[in-house]
């Protein structure tokens, strides 16, 4: 089809250029409420203690009630909720008290935050390219990466798939480094039927809203490690530590004062909507798995598109947002504007994967200096790593967030709908 051809079959085709959306109607919700959690929320909030560190007011702290419910969700002893995910990754990099200047592996392709929380725990984050099938960090280049300055790994299970968890663990055992799970996009996920989070050292976690489990802003750090929770308690409440078997009206926390923390603790009505919604969890992860498999097999009518795999040692999915890869011989510009026409026909933002943490505009740790120590500013400079598999993961895949896959069959008819639009009106 000739290029003026393909133009005007876009702009009498798609929604991005005067045509009729694919959907028609809005999309399920999301931040979810159902009753439940409705009714936990209203409950903390009449309370009158919002904040875990007032006084005792008789019932057990809601922030506890979940921190206790989310650890037995994965099987391991202990939780400490926090503010975010960067103050989850945060404590637990404290806890684990690595030497200053130590050199953490992070993958190359993740949010933001995995490097600037490592690096303001005076750490230096090492860019670390991925495996083009997993998207998450490849276990060959991390290899590669170690120095005698290599102390751990920030291993990110990302979008919708596990990292290589038997390769890291064998790694990290190797070389005697910690490894810490980043499970934000993850909840729910397995490998070999553990949870993820419970192999390494410690798992975080985020609860922003765009979360598979949420409660607007939040995170929390799992271990099955007593002395770090205990640590990474500290470290999260200015030094104080959860009081035992308080009378009414005494504080919640007691001063400990083993390390130097801050503030960085979950509310009660974020701990309430966070207990509520994780009785949820399952059941809306496998809806998702089950749309997310029909867009598979859609994908198969599609040869322009194509879903990414499911890595070896990967027992069960957990979809942040559903990925799939635009054939190799389409240009990153036309993979560009794939993407704003799928939301233009979808009626919501699609977005492509993250920036390579080596060109990002939000990671420029050299923008404030003042932050870091000074001997570690070249160390950490972005631009010293190279990731050429992470900037073609970013230019060739597009995304559909989650809740896209929470409804019916006829929604999911909708996407599979837009996205053939889109590939006859390329021409592929």
């Amino acid at each position: 089809m000739s290029e003026a051809l393909h133009g005007a079959t876009k702009a009498k085709v798609l929604a991005a250029y005067g045509g009729t959306p694919a959907r028609a109607t809005p999309w399920p919700a999301w931040p979810r409420l159902d009753a439940e959690t409705e009714r936990i929320a209203l409950d903390a909030l009449r309370s009158g203690r919002w904040a875990i560190s007032e006084m005792h007011n008789g019932e057990e702290l809601y922030e506890r009630r979940f921190a206790r419910a989310f650890a037995a969700y994965h099987g391991v002893d202990h939780c400490v909720p926090t503010t975010s995910g960067t103050s989850a990754l945060t404590i637990a990099f404290e806890a684990l008290g690595l030497s200053r200047g130590a050199e953490v592996l992070v993958p190359g392709l993740t949010w933001v935050a995995c490097a600037s929380a490592v690096a303001g725990a005076g750490l230096v984050p090492v860019l670390v390219d991925i495996d083009p099938d997993t998207l998450c960090m490849s276990p060959a280049a991390a290899a590669a990466a170690l120095t005698p300055r290599t102390e751990a790994i920030l291993l990110v299970h990302y979008a919708c798939n596990t990292a290589d968890l038997d390769a890291f663990t064998e790694l990290a055992r190797r070389h005697g480094l910690a490894l810490v799970e980043d499970c934000a996009q993850a909840h729910g996920a397995e490998y070999r039927g553990r949870p993820v989070g419970t192999i390494g050292a410690i798992g975080t976690f985020s609860m922003q809203e765009s979360k598979v489990l949420t409660c607007g802003e939040g995170g929390a750090s799992i271990t099955a490690d007593a002395r770090l929770a205990g640590l990474m308690e500290q470290y999260r409440a200015d030094g104080r530590v959860y009081s035992v078997n308080p009378a009414v009206g005494e504080p919640n926390l007691v001063d400990r004062g083993d390390v130097q923390g801050r503030n960085l603790c979950l509310s009660e009505v974020q701990g309430a909507l966070l207990l509520g919604r994780l009785q949820q969890l399952d059941a809306e992860n496998e809806q998702r798995r089950s749309t997310a498999g029909l867009l598979d097999d859609a994908l198969t009518e599609i040869g322009a598109f194509s879903p990414i795999a499911l890595p070896d040692g990967c027992t069960k999915r957990t979809y942040y947002r559903y990925c799939f890869r635009v054939d190799a011989s389409v240009t990153p510009a036309e993979v560009a504007a794939m993407q704003d026409e799928l939301s233009h026909e979808l009626r919501v933002t699609c977005e492509p994967l993250h920036d390579p943490l080596n060109d990002c505009t939000l990671y420029n740790p050299l923008g404030s200096p003042q932050k870091y120590d000074p001997k570690l500013l070249t160390r950490i400079d972005p631009k010293n790593f190279e990731l050429p598999e992470s900037l073609a993961a970013r230019q060739q895949i597009i995304t559909i967030p989650h809740f896209l896959l929470l409804g019916d069959y006829s929604d999911f008819s909708d996407i599979r709908h837009a996205l053939l639009k889109i590939s006859a009106a390329h021409g592929l």
